[in-house]
C-alpha cells in the first residue's frame, strides 16, 4: 500500500495576461489517488477553458475507478476527449491543452501525459551533491519540436535551452480531431519511502533545472512546504508563461511479500537510471504484441500458400501422368 502526504501546489500567472494552467483535484488531501496539470495552449481560444475541461472530465472518471492500468485510462481519456469536442466554438484556432497524469494504486502507479508539461519521479536518497546527478527515476519525454530535434540529434542540449520554437509542441488534446493523439503511459511499482513525484507546466521549467530540482528535493534541512516554497522562488519573478506544478511525498510504501511484486524501474549504486522491458510504456507493449499476431498470421497463411502450391503441383502431376 502505497500512502502520501499532504500533495503540495501552486498556480501562478507568471507575466503572462491569464492563467490557462488547471490542477486536479481542488483542494486535495493524502487520501487522492489521482493528480493531474493541464497547460492551456496559449494563443488558442479559450486555453483555460480547454484545461479545465479536460482535467475534471480525465480526473473525475479516473476517480470512479479502482485500480487504474493502461485500458482503464484510455477509456478515461477519450471521455476527457468527448468533454473537449462539447466546448468546441468552431473557431480556426481551436482549444487546447497538454495533459500531465499521475494514478496512485494500492502497490504501483501510472503516469501518463501529452504535450510538453512534464511529469518527474525522484528518489532524493540516490542524489549525489557532487556531481548534482542522480535521483530521476523517470522524466516524461516531451512532446515537442525542440525535443524531436534534440533526439534527433540537430540541435545539443545548450542550443535546445535556446531554441526560439520552444513553445512549438507535436501533440495536444483538442476538440474534433481527425485522429486523437494517445499519451504516453508508464506503469512502475518501484515506489519507496522518500520518493516524490513532481508534476509542472513548461514555466517551472524556464527557470527550474532538473539538477536544482533534486537538489531541494534532497535538502534535508528543508521541510515539505519549505521544500515546494524553494522551488516557487525559483521561478518567481523570472518566469514569463503561467508556471503551475503538483508535489507528491510518498509517505510510507507497505510491501505485500506474498503479492510477488518486483520492482521495475530501478537506479544503479551511482544513481543511473536503468529501465528493463517491463517498463516500457503499455502503449508500446501493446503495439509489440499486435505485431508479434500479425507476424504469426503472416506465416501461417504462408505456410499454407506453400502447402496449396505443393497439393497442386501433385495433383498435376498426377492428371498428366
Amino acid at each position: 500500500m502505497i500512502t502520501i502526504r499532504q500533495p503540495l501546489y501552486f498556480t501562478e500567472i507568471g507575466k503572462k495576461d491569464n492563467q490557462e494552467d488547471f490542477l486536479y483535484p481542488s483542494g486535495p488531501t493524502p487520501e487522492n489517488r489521482v493528480f493531474i496539470m493541464c497547460d492551456g495552449m496559449g494563443g488558442h481560444d479559450n486555453g483555460e477553458v480547454a484545461s479545465m475541461t479536460a482535467a475534471t472530465a480525465l480526473g473525475d472518471s479516473l476517480s470512479e475507478c479502482g485500480q487504474i492500468d493502461a485500458d482503464t485510462f484510455d477509456v478515461a481519456l477519450s471521455k476527457a476527449y468527448d468533454a473537449l469536442d462539447m466546448i468546441d466554438t468552431n473557431s480556426d484556432r481551436k482549444p487546447g491543452t497538454t495533459m500531465t497524469c499521475l494514478c496512485l494504486n494500492e502497490n504501483s502507479c501510472l503516469v501518463a501525459h501529452i504535450g510538453d508539461s512534464r511529469i518527474y519521479h525522484i528518489r532524493p536518497s540516490l542524489f549525489n551533491r557532487e556531481t548534482e546527478r542522480g535521483g530521476i527515476l523517470y522524466q516524461s519525454a516531451d512532446h515537442s519540436l525542440v525535443n524531436d530535434l534534440l533526439k534527433a540529434g540537430e540541435i545539443t542540449e545548450e542550443e535546445a535551452r535556446d531554441f526560439p520554437h520552444k513553445n512549438v509542441i507535436t501533440r495536444a488534446m483538442q476538440p474534433h480531431l481527425s485522429k486523437r493523439y494517445k499519451a504516453d503511459v508508464f506503469t512502475f511499482d518501484d515506489i519507496r519511502e522518500g520518493d516524490w513525484f513532481f508534476l509542472c507546466s513548461d514555466g517551472v521549467l524556464e527557470q527550474l533545472s532538473n539538477e536544482m530540482l533534486c537538489e531541494i528535493l534532497a535538502d534535508p534541512d528543508l521541510d515539505d512546504g519549505q521544500k515546494m516554497e524553494k522551488i516557487k522562488a525559483v521561478c518567481e519573478g523570472q518566469t514569463k508563461d503561467n508556471f503551475t506544478a503538483w508535489l507528491i511525498p510518498v509517505d510510507k510504501v507497505v510491501i505485500d511479500q506474498d503479492s510477488g511484486s518486483t520492482d521495475i524501474i530501478q537506479a544503479d549504486a551511482e544513481g543511473a537510471l536503468t529501465q528493463p522491458e517491463k517498463a516500457l510504456p503499455q502503449v508500446a507493449i501493446r503495439k509489440d504484441r499486435k505485431t508479434a499476431v500479425v507476424k504469426m498470421i503472416g506465416w501461417i497463411i504462408g505456410l499454407l500458400a506453400v502447402l496449396a502450391i505443393i497439393y497442386g503441383g501433385i495433383l498435376i502431376y498426377k492428371l498428366l501422368a
